[in-house]
């Protein structure tokens, strides 16, 4: 049976749970244990596909379909665990569960309450796969003391007071001030956190305060005194230049030794950080550096692309570069030239998304990387809007566009090179959609086989004919386009296994033009670089030592 590590943070919210959760499993896999890592998130939306990047950030698609929090894409680039469905929950898909139940009658006509309904609802989440690791670090989403949040805490000290003495520890997150005009870290916000916590049955076993000054042993002392720690247990979190230097320097602080020292586990395994010692050397002994435009339409909010932004560090690991990702919103080329805004960078990159806000720009930002000749990947939409450029500045068709536009404005504008995806087989079964369909869980998600052309730049990227990658869209390429597309250069150089849906086009005549359907950044690791990524900004160095 699995031991238990909840993760819950005070204070103020973005202190830092899911890199917390995240570094700690990559310790406890250093130290040779294997982990499973959760989310457990207080909103009442069923899962995140359906809210606006700019509320949430990304979403992070799992290989078995699931939509959710992007703190799990933190656990899988940590950790290389692949998230699944049962790592994510939220209380939107709690409360669906009971009242699918009660609905049914399996309640018996009882009458259905948080305690114990929805509570039990939670450990039943808990519980799953507990037997298949040493430990599950469940993060708790949300700040103690939220309204929202309190049916899971009184879950998660139901669940710590069923299990066997010994199986579960609570780690808290919270924040020291620093007053500038007294110079001293201030422990009351920390201590209140902690009571908090208290008054709903949790104790904590082990503190880890983010402080952007060093904790004095006096201040430490106090914080372990009042919140009833041992000293060893209070860990900093200091501010890093970068998240990858979170395990090494949460190792420094104890925080995996006061982990197993809260379990009892002793003498614990010695760890073995290699793998992280070379991210770092790889990180900060970089060789030289590359521009990468991101042309998108959330620029504003850069969590709207975390793992892209993440996936292209990587590429610049892989070729101990540094990567300066720098973020264009497309909408302004819809009204303005691209060039001066292009023109110094080394590669051009057009990101997923949805709906017609800045796919006009998206298009002119292909059309210059085409034409100059600048490595460009295209993902999702980013692939959508190559073809469409395409179509329209080599085949001819001026009204080229997708029908995904038409269906937000009710008419007949473009002649649709991007059709809304009706069906496709998913396993041993045909998936059916239709255009008026609820629009939460109903894209075609999760991984999905492509058979890639003999010879084509991404088979020699992949080093492989065939390949998995996951998904998240709606709408795809229309394979009618291909022959009149394929004679202008344009190859359709990766297909679904039956042919019919287009996974990747290359320009073949391009030193390096990819667009993808699907979204490889999300199974980028700083450790194992994706290789689209990791030969992106090859190229993309190429073009540097070309200026």
């Amino acid at each position: 049976m699995a031991r238990y590590v909840f993760i819950t943070g005070g204070v103020v919210s973005s202190l830092g749970k899911g890199l917390a959760s995240a570094a700690l499993g990559a310790l406890l896999q250093a130290r040779g244990f294997t982990v499973r890592l959760r989310k457990l998130d207080p909103y009442l939306n069923v899962d995140p596909g359906t809210m606006s990047p700019f509320e949430h950030g990304e979403v992070f698609v799992t290989d078995d379909g699931a939509e959710t929090d992007l703190d799990l894409g933190h656990y899988e680039r940590f950790t290389g665990v692949p998230a699944r469905k049962t790592d994510s929950i939220s209380s939107g898909r709690i409360y669906m569960n009971v009242l699918e139940k009660e609905r049914r009658g399996d309640y018996l006509g009882k009458t259905i309450q948080v305690v114990p309904h929805v509570t039990n609802e939670i450990k039943e989440f808990l519980r799953i796969g507990d037997t298949e690791v040493d430990f599950m670090l469940c993060e708790i989403g949300g700040t103690v003391g939220d309204i929202e949040g309190l049916p899971f805490f009184e879950a998660i000290r139901q669940f710590a007071h069923e299990q066997p003495r010994g199986q579960c520890i609570f780690m808290h997150l919270t924040l020291l001030p620093y007053l500038a005009a007294s110079g001293e870290l201030k422990t009351k916000p920390t201590q209140h956190s902690v009571k908090e916590l208290q008054s709903i049955g949790i104790a904590p076993d082990v503190l880890v305060c983010r402080s952007e000054h060093p904790i004095p042993e006096r201040e430490r002392e106090k914080i372990a005194l009042f919140c009833n720690v041992r000293k060893e247990a209070v860990v900093a979190a200091y501010d890093l230049r970068s998240i990858y230097e979170a395990p090494l320097a949460y190792h420094r602080e104890g925080l995996d030794q006061a982990v197993l020292d809260a379990f009892g586990i002793s003498p614990a395994p010695r760890p073995n950080l290699a793998r992280w010692d070379d991210v770092m050397d790889r990180l900060h002994h970089a060789e030289g550096q590359v521009r990468v435009a991101i042309v998108g339409k959330y620029t504003q909010l850069e969590d709207a692309y975390k793992s892209i932004a993440e996936a292209l560090t990587h590429g610049g690991m892989a070729n101990r570069v540094r990567v300066k990702a720098e973020w264009i919103d497309a909408e302004i080329f819809e009204r303005e030239d691209p060039a001066p805004y292009l023109e110094g960078f080394h590669a051009i990159l057009v990101p997923g998304g949805f709906g017609e806000r800045g796919t006009e720009g998206k298009i002119k930002a292909a059309q210059f990387a085409r034409e100059r000749r600048i490595p460009y990947l295209g993902i999702c939409l980013g692939m959508q809007m190559a073809v469409i450029e395409a179509a329209r500045n080599t085949l001819g068709l001026a009204r080229a566009g997708s029908e995904e536009f038409d269906h937000e404005k009710g008419e007949k504008r473009f002649e649709p090179v991007v059709y809304h995806l009706k069906e496709w087989v998913q396993g041993n079964h045909t998936v059916a959609r239709k255009v008026d369909d609820d629009k939460g869980g109903t894209m075609r998600l999760g991984a999905y086989t492509a058979h890639l052309k003999a010879g084509s730049k991404v088979a020699g990227v992949y080093g492989a004919g065939v390949i998995e990658e996951r998904h998240r869209h709606r709408y795809e390429v229309d394979i009618k386009y291909r022959d009149r597309l394929e004679t202008c250069g344009l190859t359709f150089s990766g297909m679904s296994p039956d042919g019919r849906l287009p996974e990747i086009v290359e320009w073949a005549d391009h030193p390096w033009f990819i667009g993808v359907q699907f979204h490889p950044e999300l199974k980028s690791k700083p450790f194992a670089p994706h290789p689209l990524f990791a030969d992106f900004v090859r190229a993309a160095v190429e073009v540097s030592r070309l200026v």
